[in-house]
């Protein structure tokens, strides 16, 4: 077992299951306000998650990767916790349904008629724009 003192534990959950549980040494994933890299003792703090990829250095050395469309970000000196509605592992990630997805969210916005429609279009489009992003990401590091 990794020594805990060096680790901190990771939970990447969406509506549906627990993508990932487990021991790491970093992480690393798109905060409101920029990128956060968080190591075991970080200070406590809870923020929101943008869409974009969720890096988890794991306690053997190995890497994760986490798509998440979103969500909640609560960090405690040894626990790290994700909740997104959309999470999806990296080796999940399908570049053609996700392109599909992108250009369905440009055409709802050419056609959108309310600001209501306009605003989640754009929103639609936000999410696969950064899973297309995550998957090209995932891809380089394989």
């Amino acid at each position: 077992m990794a020594d805990p003192t060096h680790t901190i534990h990771v939970d990447v959950v969406s509506a549906e299951e627990s993508i990932f549980s487990g021991e790491a040494r970093f992480v690393a994933l798109p905060g409101e306000a920029g990128e956060l890299g968080i190591y075991p003792r970080h200070t406590p703090l809870i923020t929101r998650v943008r869409p974009g990829s969720v890096r988890i250095e794991k306690a053997d050395g190995g890497e994760e990767f986490v798509f998440v469309a979103g969500g909640i970000l609560e960090v405690q000196p040894n626990r790290v916790t994700v909740l997104s509605d959309t999470a999806i592992r990296g080796k999940d990630l399908d570049e053609q349904k996700a392109g599909e997805a992108k250009r369905a969210a440009e055409e709802a916005l050419r056609n959108a008629r309310s600001e209501v429609d306009i605003a989640k279009a754009q929103s639609e489009l936000a999410i696969m724009a950064a899973q297309i992003a995550a998957l090209q990401k995932y891809r380089q590091k394989r």
